[in-house]
């Protein structure tokens, strides 16, 4: 079976991915998924990177295969390419190729959603999304499945494209130091390579997720925003060797989210928490599952 990306968008259910990416890193936390960390390929002309990410979860095996191309941006073709394969796990027998770029966009933001429901402040009104891209819409769509934001502000890199999506989803265009103070949940969504967030812009009470940074040089937090914060990840065996925001400021991790979903850890004390996303296989493999799944059961309806 092959389900490209328009039939995974007809397939995908915010919802029901917000749940299955629970029930996925519960799974993880608990021990009972095989997932190493993803193997990266890295090229110099253009400069870009190449990432394997396998996982076995329940009865399949499944791959992500992932490209980042920062030098598409502006152009017709996405940053991030990639198709997740399925293969049985009692089988081994190839099950499904599915369109990856749709899953990674959303299981993304399901998964910040996850994190924004359990650690943001329960009063948490004032929604900042620093990035304009395909991220910052995913995750105000799913981050309005676990709140009620009153307000919703919006920075870019590039005035123009944050023009555009307040005028798109009704968000507030602010300078970057004025959309950061007084926000209640914060998520960084961008390319950049250099911290550019600081510590003393932050409420008393403030979470964060930090999803647009992955590998040992690109930042989007600075050291005073690391230090001041409990940090949960979804895997610590990946992010201490792919996360340059907690190798750089050696700042400890206190808990992964799947932990914390199954209540194997207490909810962190400290007034201000950092989900730390860097993206895991198993995100892919399962929400990948659960679409093929949807698939066959319609084509057996038929």
């Amino acid at each position: 079976m092959h389900l490209t990306a328009e039939d995974v968008e007809k397939l995908l259910d915010l919802d029901e991915l917000i749940s299955t990416m629970r029930d996925a890193l519960i799974a993880l936390s608990a021990g009972k998924v095989v997932q190493p960390v993803r193997t990266v390929l890295t090229t110099t002309n253009p400069p870009a990177w190449f990432g394997l990410m396998p996982a076995i979860y329940e009865d399949v095996m499944g791959a992500k295969l992932v490209t980042v191309f920062p030098k598409n941006a502006g152009t017709q073709l996405g940053t991030h390419q990639a198709i997740i394969q399925l293969f049985s796990a009692k089988t081994g027998e190839p099950l499904a190729t599915l369109d990856g770029r749709v899953i990674t966009a959303w299981r993304t933001a399901a998964v910040s959603a996850l994190a924004t429901q359990i650690l943001a402040p329960p009063y948490a009104r004032v929604l900042t999304i620093l990035g304009s891209g395909v991220q910052a819409r995913t995750h105000l769509a799913a981050l309005k499945r676990v709140r009620n934001f009153a307000e919703v502000r919006i920075w870019s890199r590039t005035p123009e494209h944050a023009a555009r999506f307040a005028k798109e989803t009704g968000a507030e265009p602010r300078a970057l130091e004025d959309a950061v103070r007084g926000a209640d949940v914060i998520c960084t969504v961008t390319h950049s390579s250099e911290a550019f967030v600081r510590g003393e812009w932050l409420k008393p009470r403030v979470h964060i997720n930090a999803v647009g940074a992955v590998g040992l040089v690109a930042r989007e937090l600075d050291d005073s925003v690391m230090d001041q914060a409990a940090v949960i990840v979804e895997q610590r065996a990946a992010a201490v060797v792919e996360s340059a925001e907690i190798i750089g400021s050696a700042s400890p991790i206190y808990a992964e989210l799947g932990e914390l979903l199954a209540q194997a850890k207490p909810l962190p004390t400290a007034p201000k928490t950092i989900y730390k996303s860097l993206g895991v296989a198993i995100e892919d493999v399962s929400a990948a599952r659960r679409i093929w799944q949807k698939a066959v059961a319609r084509l057996q309806s038929k």
